[in-house]
């Protein structure tokens, strides 16, 4: 099962939450050292799971070292060429792979696109982003100097104040709409309304030269 268990599919499978990866993780860590509160309890009802469990943390070592070869292409390839070339092929290729896993479907297929499972699928699609969404930028901002990074180099600017700020506020309005939560649309809608103004803020701290540093 790698469906969220709680009310979907009528309650059939309201114990099931995780599948595998949760039952993997309550016989190695016991129910009473499982995360209480998971995102999908919110839309679904569930009880206990913790989306950072073994299966996940295994994923996410995967994740890790493509995002280490991405960085060798970097500093072993000095030409722009060369690095946009191998970033490309790495992207299309896992992206292909993620869409073949998930049938191309949504909420379904063979391994479903699931970030609580940190599933094969979801980790592969995001490698695929991460490895095409480089390329672009580095295009713009390295390649052809077309764009300085703005608004999102502010963020990194200030990326101290952010992390701390959102720690603080992140289920105070206007940082997140609790009354429009209700698919994953609504969720999506308010955690950019969050995003957005969280970018106004480092904007507006770099405007006025204002900078948490270590």
């Amino acid at each position: 099962y790698l469906g969220p268990g709680g009310i979907s599919d009528d309650g059939n499978h309201s114990n099931c939450t995780g599948g595998a990866a949760y039952y993997i993780d309550r016989t190695f860590f016991g129910i009473d050292h499982i995360y209480s509160t998971p995102t999908c309890q919110e839309v679904y009802r569930t009880g206990p799971y913790d989306p950072e469990g073994i299966l996940g943390s295994l994923n996410s070592i995967v994740m890790c070292y493509f995002g280490v070869y991405a960085g060798n292409i970097l500093l072993y390839h000095k030409n722009h060429l060369g690095r946009i070339i191998r970033w490309l092929v790495w992207g299309l290729l896992t992206g292909v792979v993620a869409l073949a896993l998930c049938e191309a479907k949504l909420n379904e297929g063979f391994i479903p696109i699931n970030k609580n499972l940190w599933s094969i699928s979801f980790i592969l699609s995001l490698i695929s982003m991460a490895f095409i969404l480089l390329t672009a930028l580095y295009v713009l901002i390295d390649v052809t100097r077309l764009w300085n990074g703005a608004p999102f180099r502010y963020v990194g600017l200030n990326s101290i104040l952010i992390y701390m700020g959102h720690s603080v506020f992140q289920f105070y309005f206007p940082f997140r709409w609790v009354g429009i939560e209700k698919d994953h649309t609504t969720f999506l809608i308010s955690n950019e309304i969050g995003v957005a103004l969280w970018m106004l803020i480092a904007f507006y701290c770099d405007y006025i030269g204002f900078y948490i540093k270590i």
